[in-house]
């Protein structure tokens, strides 16, 4: 059962399991006093909410623990309440559980904060649970002292081993993105071999079949002026065949060029599948043939770098991509993510190496954004001189 589950799964069941197994002896320890006294009490009250926001805190950070680096100010706060639920369970019930919900949240800090901002979280929060051993258990100031450090000894342990969750989370979605990337490329790769191999055999026959046929009728054409009788019916009938067979030849060159166009849709899809942390909507249109291997290639990077932007950078859960044909000469890709924007565009290598990819092929890139409305892309790449170069029939078979 635990084989099917994620660790970071795990990780999350086993926080909610000591959580309710840190409930048991509060209940209990409530339940005596109730017994004795017929009250419940309005400390015991502020000790139940202390203990539930613990939960409740700990149970929404932990529905998805995401590999990157963007981390809401909501998740900070509740990260906070946290912490100061679990002092307040120590300080409302006069015991050192709270130590213990803090070895819980060692498990999430990692998530949430960087190591050494993490380090020293962990450190000040199990000091603080010193008080509670020194004035309310009657510990000596150095075995108070001691005793948070040994809870901190344990917490340090847990959020060593989250962190390593964590950088396997890492290291597997990366692996996951650059298998995404080498399958698309993959599929682009042998798109462009099918194109060069279809142009090459078109080549083939232009410069083998349709220059020889071309010879072969002009000099059937000289012999029909030449023979007389039955040798001239013959070479008449030799002429049309010779004929016939240059034309089926020139629809063939045609259909080889005409076909010879990569399926763009079958070079992205597998770019867009399986990408950790982030739900893409691929919207394409079909077909949607580009016929210059070069500019496909652009589009599949322009393609990689909007996905890799919004995982990394935007800190989005959901993008959108939309690409089709405008009018006859430009393909256009549009995307949008729902992530944390910004004031400004702040170019950097990515986006300097999809624009100057773009101008080298006549296209433009336009960007948008704003604080909390995530970023708005689009590129175009013309395609009209290309397409009518590629799909020219050759001179020598018209």
């Amino acid at each position: 059962m635990l084989g099917a589950l994620s660790h970071t799964r795990v990780l999350r069941l086993a926080g909610l399991f000591t959580w309710v197994m840190v409930g048991l002896p509060l209940a209990y320890s409530q339940f005596e006093n109730l017994h004795s006294r017929n009250d419940m009490g309005g400390w015991a009250i502020l000790l139940f909410v202390a203990y539930l926001s613990f939960g409740t805190a700990y149970y929404w950070l932990t529905r998805i623990l995401r590999s990157d680096s963007h981390t809401s100010w909501l998740d900070r706060g509740l990260l906070l309440l946290l912490t100061i639920s679990a002092l307040g369970v120590s300080f409302l019930s006069g015991s050192g559980l709270g130590s213990i919900l803090m070895m819980v949240a060692a498990g999430v800090i990692p998530w949430m904060l960087s190591v050494r901002l993490g380090v020293l979280w962990l450190l000040v929060s199990q000091l603080a649970v010193a008080p509670v051993y020194y004035m309310l258990l009657r510990f000596p100031l150095f075995e108070a002292v001691m005793q948070s450090l040994l809870y901190g000894g344990f917490s340090m342990f847990i959020f060593v081993t989250s962190l390593v969750a964590r950088q396997q989370t890492e290291a597997r979605d990366e692996q996951r993105r650059l298998n995404s990337e080498l399958r698309a490329t993959r599929a682009l790769l042998a798109e462009s071999a099918r194109v060069n191999e279809r142009t090459r055999i078109s080549r083939e026959l232009h410069d083998l079949l349709g220059h020889q046929l071309t010879a072969l009728t002009l000099n059937l054409e000289v012999a029909g002026h030449l023979a007389g009788g039955q040798a001239l019916e013959h070479v008449k009938r030799s002429h049309a065949l010779a004929k016939l067979l240059l034309g089926n030849v020139r629809e063939v060159v045609s259909q080889l060029r005409e076909t010879g166009a990569i399926d763009l849709a079958a070079a992205l899809r597998p770019l867009t599948e399986n990408v950790p942390s982030l739900d893409i909507q691929l919207d394409i249109e079909d077909p949607l043939n580009v016929e210059d291997p070069q500019r496909a290639h652009v589009l599949l990077r322009c393609t990689q770098e909007i996905i890799t932007n919004a995982v990394r950078h935007a800190g989005a859960r959901h993008l959108w991509i939309k690409v089709y044909r405008e009018a006859p000469d430009r393909v256009v890709v549009e995307a949008r993510d729902d992530g944390v924007g910004a004031d400004m565009v702040n170019v950097g290598n990515g986006l300097r190496g999809m624009r100057e990819r773009l101008q080298q092929c006549g296209g433009q890139l336009q960007i948008e954004t704003r604080p909390g409305e995530g970023f708005r892309l689009r590129a175009t790449v013309p395609a009209t001189v290309l397409v009518a170069a590629l799909t020219k029939v050759p001179e020598g078979v018209r």
